[in-house]
C-alpha cells in the first residue's frame, strides 16, 4: 500500500492527539524508509514481476525490513524510544500498532512476497493490487476515512496553512494513483531506492509541517 500506511498515520493522530503527525507517519512508514538504505547496501532487493498488469513491484529478500518478527521488533524499538523521551505509554502503544500495521496492509496488497522472518520459507500477500478497481474501494476508502477522520479532530488555521495540509494530501492521492497504473520504472537498483528515500523522507517532513500548522482542537 501507499497512502494506505499514511491512513495508518492519519488515524493515530486521532486517536492521540498529542502525538504529532510526522511522528505517527514516520512510524507507519518506517519499514519502508528501512528497506531504501537496504537496498543501497546491496542487503535487499525489489524485481518486477514478468507478464503482470498491475502490481509488478515484488520484494526480494526484504525480511529485515519487511518481514513479521523485525518489523515487531522495529516497532518495540521505536515505541520504547518515544516513551522513553515523552513518558505516555498510550501514545507509545499506538506508535508500536502503527509500525506494525505497515506488514498487515501490504500483507492485503502485495503479491505473496511478506515474509515472517529472516530465513523463513513462507510470504504472504493476498493482491489486492492485482485490480485497479478493488485497490480504489479498499485502499481509496480507507484514505478517505482517515483524512475525514483527521480533519475533524485538527483545526485548518489559516486559508495558506490549509493548502499546505491540503496540497501534501494531493501529492500523496497523486503519487498512490501513478504508483498503480503508471508503467514502473525498469531500474530498482540504488538510484530508485535513493530516490523513494528522499521523496517519502520529505513527505515526513511535510508531515511535521502540517502538524505544527494544524493543531489538534481541544
Amino acid at each position: 500500500m501507499l497512502v494506505g500506511h499514511f491512513a495508518a498515520g492519519l488515524v493515530a493522530k486521532r486517536i492521540v492527539p498529542q502525538l504529532s503527525l510526522g511522528t505517527a507517519v514516520l512510524a507507519a512508514m518506517l519499514a519502508d524508509l528501512l528497506a531504501f538504505p537496504l537496498v543501497l547496501l546491496g542487503i535487499e532487493h525489489f524485481r518486477l514481476q514478468p507478464g503482470a498488469q498491475h502490481n509488478r513491484l515484488v520484494g526480494d529478500s526484504i525480511a529485515y525490513s519487511h518481514g513479521l518478527l523485525m518489523d515487531a521488533i522495529w516497532a518495540g524499538l521505536f515505541a520504547a524510544t518515544y516513551f522513553l523521551l515523552r513518558r505516555s505509554a498510550r501514545a507509545a502503544w499506538v506508535l508500536f500498532g502503527a509500525v506494525l500495521s505497515h506488514w498487515l496492509l501490504d500483507a492485503v496488497s502485495h503479491r505473496p512476497d511478506m515474509p515472517l522472518a529472516p530465513g523463513a520459507g513462507a510470504a504472504f500477500g493476498l493482491g489486492l493490487w492485482n485490480s485497479i478497481p478493488a485497490t480504489v474501494v479498499v485502499e481509496g476508502g480507507l484514505w478517505l476515512a482517515a483524512i475525514a477522520l483527521y480533519v475533524r479532530g485538527t483545526s485548518p488555521g489559516t486559508r495558506l496553512e490549509s493548502w499546505i495540509f491540503w496540497g501534501w494530501i494531493a501529492l500523496l492521492t497523486l503519487a498512490w494513483w501513478g504508483n498503480i497504473v503508471a508503467t514502473p520504472v525498469q531500474d530498482l537498483g540504488p538510484a530508485a531506492a535513493a530516490g523513494s528515500l528522499a521523496f517519502f523522507g520529505c513527505l515526513v517532513a511535510w508531515a511535521f509541517w502540517v502538524n505544527r500548522l494544524r493543531p489538534a482542537r481541544a
